[in-house]
């Protein structure tokens, strides 16, 4: 039996929980998000100052791999997952309850817990502004005692490709950086722009380290490469991937650009393949994110390239290139032993059962999804877009937003499964928050927007719909069992809920 050196610091005195079990019948006293499947409290204490190291982890192979039990007696601590990783979550729940108790002791309870939900997933845009290693190694451990297992990293957009592809170092060389960045909101043309280039990249080692770390963690690393649209970066380094073959420069605001790649050249679909050998060969996760969404068909509509391929394809529409495209992407990803995940735009052009999508413009996207046997990840922007404001009084109480509202009681509200038939629950992979950062510059402020609201998406993702309590429940175990784990590790969570 292994023995964990776990100094079991306490941070806070344990109080009544405003909340009942998962059964609504049974008050608990200790706080912990997400909520388990069982917790047991039991007569007596752990005294962790005469016990310290008595903490002691096994496999045990008759639990499934992310399950996992806990449990505290008066001479030690017990922990068996299904595998490593169940055994990780448990010392994630391990850690949530040491803050809570007295200095001297910790009351004897047993968790039984497991996930409802194999996806749980956390995105983070790095592209409209870039974060260092060690900043997204601090995602990523944040990720890690919400218990989420899937980091969408977002590498490529039209405001810089932050992923070094040797094979095209211009990618990075010209693509990563933007001459300036517009200033104030997108909207609010007067205030122009910073006059100051910014840029930022990810070498292939720095990639490979960063998966090292979130893997030490349980958690896969999903990148994302955007394609066709998002791609002016890419342009910008490589003009002949559009369609004009001119020069263009990395795009300096937000929004959407017409300048994509050009679908229908052969060595478009080259380069695409050559990026995805490498990109693949840096992580190891079973998904590749190939973005797809937003894509407009203006210089296909008028590129004499892009109306042959239709005419000798019997392509009726412009949109009907991307589905072309995509089909032949899925392939190659296929190919490369991955499955491929993408934004709902993606439903019409995917063909394999394997592909996931990603609903965002609204749950009725993954709703269809499972209708047609496609797998989901549920992501509506109205309950998981975490750049979204906070609260009513933003201008005053908040940084600077892509707008929105979004409070936290909101995001708890949020059922994946409502609508769906339970013969298709199962094609539903689980859920997301996104973090889009065209307005969010630093880690701190992107923690300001991710907590506590991160915590509502991992319950929604670990617990389930049954599993879910009341939001006053919720919001109780997230004080008392969060909130101070937020505290020792210094993070920017915001506050507005508890004033």
């Amino acid at each position: 039996m292994k023995h964990l050196n776990i100094v079991l610091a306490a941070v806070a005195a344990i109080c009544a929980s405003a909340c009942a079990s998962k059964s609504e019948s049974n008050p608990v006293t200790i706080g912990i998000v997400p909520a388990p499947t069982k917790l047991e409290v039991v007569e007596g204490k752990f005294v962790s100052a005469e016990n310290a190291s008595k903490v002691t982890t096994r496999i045990n192979t008759s639990l499934a791999e992310e399950e996992y039990t806990l449990t505290i007696g008066r001479r030690g601590v017990e922990i068996a997952g299904g595998s490593e990783t169940g055994v990780f979550w448990a010392i994630q729940t391990l850690e949530q309850i040491k803050v809570q108790c007295p200095a001297d002791s910790i009351p004897c309870l047993k968790v039984i817990d497991r996930p409802a939900f194999p996806y749980r997933g956390s995105h983070l845009d790095c592209s409209r502004h870039f974060f260092s290693v060690d900043e997204v190694k601090g995602w990523i451990d944040m990720m890690a005692i919400h218990k989420l297992n899937y980091f969408h990293w977002h590498l490529t957009d039209d405001q810089g490709w932050r992923l070094e592809i040797k094979k095209y170092p211009l990618l990075t060389e010209i693509g990563s950086v933007r001459a300036q960045t517009k200033v104030g909101h997108y909207n609010d043309k007067a205030q122009g722009y910073d006059n100051t280039p910014y840029g930022g990249f990810y070498t292939q080692e720095e990639a490979r380290e960063i998966v090292e770390y979130a893997a030490e963690r349980h958690i896969q690393v999903i990148p994302e490469i955007e394609m066709p649209g998002h791609a002016v970066a890419a342009v910008t380094a490589y003009p002949w991937l559009g369609c004009s073959g001119k020069q263009v420069k990395v795009r300096e605001t937000w929004g959407i650009s017409d300048e994509v790649f050009c679908v229908s050249k052969n060595e478009v679909l080259d380069f695409i393949k050559d990026v995805i050998d490498e990109v693949c060969d840096i992580f190891p996760c079973e998904y590749f994110n190939i973005g797809g969404d937003e894509c407009p068909t203006t210089e296909w509509e008028k590129c004499p390239s892009c109306q042959a391929y239709m005419k000798e394809h019997g392509i009726d529409t412009a949109r009907g290139l991307q589905y072309d495209f995509t089909a032949k992407v899925e392939q190659y990803v296929l190919s490369k032993g991955r499955k491929m995940l993408g934004w709902q735009e993606l439903a019409d052009g995917c063909s394999d059962a394997s592909t996931t999508i990603l609903a965002w413009l609204g749950a009725e996207a993954g709703i269809k999804a499972a209708a047609k046997g496609m797998h989901t990840v549920m992501c509506p922007s109205q309950w998981c877009y975490l750049d979204y404001y906070q609260t009513r009084e933003r201008e005053k109480r908040e940084p600077l937003a892509i707008g929105g509202y979004l409070p936290l009681s909101s995001v708890y509200s949020f059922d994946p499964l409502e609508g769906i038939p339970a013969e298709q629950h199962h094609f539903v992979r689980g859920v997301q928050g996104n973090v889009w950062c065209e307005y969010i510059p630093t880690m701190s402020h992107a923690q300001h927007m991710a907590l506590p609201r991160l915590a509502a998406i991992a319950e929604i993702g670990w617990s389930g719909s049954e599993g879910k309590t009341s939001f006053d429940c919720f919001k109780a175990r997230l004080t008392k069992g969060l909130v101070p784990v937020y505290q020792a590790r210094g993070y920017n969570y915001a506050t507005y809920e508890w004033e």
